[in-house]
This record gives C-alpha cells, structure tokens and sequence, in this order.
C-alpha cells in the first residue's frame, strides 16, 4: 500500500504528536521527526546544489537516512507555521513531498537522483488550517483532534501523568495520595486549555511540594484533597464559577474560538446621551467592526418592533467594549453577542446571565452558522452556563460534541435574532410568530420557557 499523507490538527497539547509515535510503534516502523516551524528557507526541504559551499542534503532525505528504511513514518510537525521570504517558499516545495502522486520521483538538488517517497507514510501536525495554503491542504487527509473535557482530563491524569510524575521525582504511590475531586479541582482552578500540558506541570508542581515535605521530615506521606490543595499549589489562578451570572443590562456571554480552545467572550454595551456616535474597543479586527456596523443598522431597522426609540441614532451615543483589551479579537460569531448587548442597552431590559451564545447576523436579522461549536460549549460549561443559543443550520454539528457536555447544556436553534432576544432577554421586547415561539431546545434538562414570553 501506498504510504498516507495524514494532518492532525488541533490545539496545543492534545496530542497530536504522540499520536505519530504511537502509530510509528503500532506499525513497527522507522520514525523520524521533523520540526518544521519556523522554516523559511526552501533549501531546508529541497536541499543544496553541490556548488555551494557548505551544500547538504534537504530535511526529507536526512529523515530518510537517520531512519535508515525506504518505507519510514516522517513526523513533520507545526506545518502551519512554516515562513516564507526572498530564500524561497518552502511550503510550495513540500507540495511535491505530500503528493502521492508525484512523490515518487521526488528530487533532492544535493543527491540530483529521483528519490522514491512514495512508500513513505507521512504524519504532519498543525494548531490551524486557517495558515496552511490551499493547495498544500488539498494534498492531506485532515484529521481532527478537539479540546479534551473534563472528564477526559482526569482520566488521562490518573492513568498516564500522574504515575509519570511520580516516577520522575522518586516518590512512591503510597507516599501521594490524591483524591479524584483534587484533580478536577487542579483541571479547574489551575489550568486553562484545551490540551493537558499545563495540567502536567501543575502535577509535577504538586509532586515536588510533597517530595520536599517527605524529605525535610515533615510528614511520611501526602494525602492530597479538594480543600487541602492550595496548601500545596498556592491561591487558585482561575474561579469559573465566579463568573458573575447576574442578569444585567448591556452585558451579554458570547463564545469564541481560539488556538487553545473555546473561550468565554463577554460583550459590554453602553448608551448615553449624544450625536449617534458608534464606538468600538476591545483590540477588535474588521470582521468583528464589521458585525457591530450590521447590528446597528439592524436595530435602526426594527426599532419600533424591538422597543427601541426611533431617533435614537441621532440622539444617542453606543459603545462597544469587550473586556481584556490587550488580546486581539476577530471573527463573525460575535455578530448575535453584539446585537443582544446593544439591544438589552437601548431597551434597558436585562440579558439572562446563564445564557451564552454564538452565531454571524445579516442586516436582515439572520443569524448564519459558525465554527467550533464543540470547543465553545465545552468552555461554557466551564464557566457555568447552562443555556447556549446557536445557529439553526449548526445543529447537525450537535453530533460531535461529548454526551457528558451535552447532557449538562442546553441548546436552543435560532435561525433569526427575534429567537436570539425572545430567549436571551428577561422579557423580550416583541411577541414571537406562533412557529417560531414554539423553537423546542436541544440536548439539555428542561424546555425554554423564555420563548412564549408576549410582548410587554
């Protein structure tokens, strides 16, 4: 058989790495790893002619040599970060390398003899797609590796890091005892990301406490619980729960998706008296500036529907913030946070605090689907949502999403922002189409009762 060209992608710390070792070991062949970030040369995948000083082979045919197999698995990691400049591009250079088709002629300048890589079972790794240029994509087999939950996290922790770091700095199982409920606390309290690297260390931390007590004779040996974990970790670094789920006017939970995961995305409206000035902060990128210029005309639009005065854009002045000002954000998925925020704003009616939700709008009021549903509901469940509204073309991708995470959460469908405010605000400002007021949620304990709501 021909060898694959395979891409996993995800974010940092699930994996995707060892994933290539192990396939290596289960196939029982030759691996070779090659680090491709930051490569701009394309010499490095090509190779030197013989008539420069200092010429050498290219990274593939080292990885083949140090194999020592025609037949290896090449491990070629952070393809996604690869450069480019005056030096060449080597991104279009490993078109060749990862076609299947071509490869097996495939010409290295410093051995100038067609090389066969067809046999060849090639592994890359990438945190996005989004920095992959099309035609090398088109060329690989994506593989996705999502965000690990909850629970995934405590198993990998009991079954494979802890033992790890116990072996690592010599102590023995029965010297650290630690609890189940401890280690979700560590997972929480501890650590944000998608993957387990942090989690790895904040063990490691832990292990070097207790072995420091062992060794100063403090105690013979730990037993580490939920309450006695900031004797040894120190203060909690994260408290999702705190989150402040009070209803309040102006403030709407929004979702967005990063390279380590999903995240909570709060959006901040505020009015006051003015000239319809429309201001923007938050380190927002023009897609985002964008999806707050289609909700303001929206709203200009149904003002009198949404309770909203008439002339308010000329006598009003809105700004919209978003919290950690030094963090770059963009994306369309905000586009339904942003008209919820500025809507509860200009009506003074309060938006439901455990409700969180995600989805492009129109200047029509539709509400378009979105990416990363599956990293966005695990990170409201972290942060103590309950409710999340989503696109109604996106429930398809319901599918994918852990049954632990989607039997906590619940889900209401929203093909337009008039289902978006009836179940978002306390009490909406407009009665909803008997169809539409009958939108019946997904995938969580109860029914919306928000929707049936008349108009006040």
């Amino acid at each position: 058989m021909k060898g694959q060209i395979l891409c996993l992608v995800g974010p940092p710390g699930v994996g995707k790495t060892s994933i290539g070792m192990s396939m290596a070991r289960a196939l029982n062949r030759k691996m070779a790893r090659i680090s491709l970030g930051g490569v701009h040369d394309e010499a490095d995948i090509r190779g030197h002619r013989k008539t420069y000083v200092g010429a050498m082979p290219g990274r593939i045919i080292n990885a083949v040599r140090q194999a020592g197999t025609r037949n290896p698995l090449l491990l070629l990691d952070e393809i996604d970060k690869l450069g480019s400049d005056m030096r060449g591009d080597p991104a279009a250079a490993l078109l060749e390398v990862l076609d299947g088709e071509q490869n097996s002629t495939f010409r290295d300048h410093f051995v100038e003899l067609p090389f066969d890589l067809s046999e060849v079972l090639f592994i890359t790794t990438a945190n996005t797609t989004s920095t992959i240029p099309k035609p090398l994509l088109d060329r690989m087999e994506v593989i996705e590796l999502p965000s690990y939950t909850d629970e995934e996290k405590l198993q990998i922790a009991k079954q494979h890091l802890l033992p790890k770091q116990l072996k690592r700095h010599g102590l023995k199982k029965n010297q650290l005892k630690i609890t189940d409920d401890a280690i979700r606390e560590v997972i929480v309290s501890y650590t944000r990301e998608s993957g387990v690297r942090v989690l790895e260390r904040e063990l490691g931390a832990l292990c070097r406490k207790v072995a420091m007590g062992i060794v100063s004779q403090r105690y013979k040996q730990a037993h580490v619980t939920g309450d006695t974990l900031e004797e040894f970790l120190g203060p909690r670094k994260f408290h999702p729960e705190k989150n402040g789920l009070e209803n309040q006017v102006g403030l709407v939970n929004g979702l967005a998706w990063t390279s380590v995961g999903g995240t909570l995305l709060e959006a901040e409206v505020n009015v006051v008296p003015g000239s319809g000035k429309v201001e923007l902060t938050g380190n927002l990128g023009n897609v985002m500036k964008e999806s707050a210029r289609a909700a303001f005309t929206y709203i200009r639009s149904r003002a009198v529907q949404l309770g909203v005065e008439p002339n308010f854009y000329k006598e009003k002045d809105i700004h919209i913030h978003f919290p950690e000002g030094a963090v770059p954000k963009d994306g369309p998925s905000a586009g339904v946070t942003i008209t919820t925020a500025m809507v509860s704003a200009l009506t003074g009616i309060p938006v439901r605090g455990d409700v969180a939700m995600t989805g492009e709008v129109t200047l029509r009021g539709r509400v378009l689907p979105i990416g990363g549903l599956r990293e966005k509901s695990m990170a409201a469940l972290r942060n103590g949502i309950h409710t999340v509204i989503i696109p109604k073309d996106n429930e398809s991708d319901l599918e994918e999403i852990d049954q632990t995470v989607r039997g906590a959460l619940q889900f209401i469908p929203a093909s337009h922002v008039d289902q978006v405010l009836a179940n978002a605000l306390e009490h909406p400002p407009l009665a909803q189409p008997a169809e539409d007021a009958g939108e019946a949620p997904l995938g969580g304990p109860g029914t919306s009762s928000q929707a049936s709501i008349p108009r006040t």
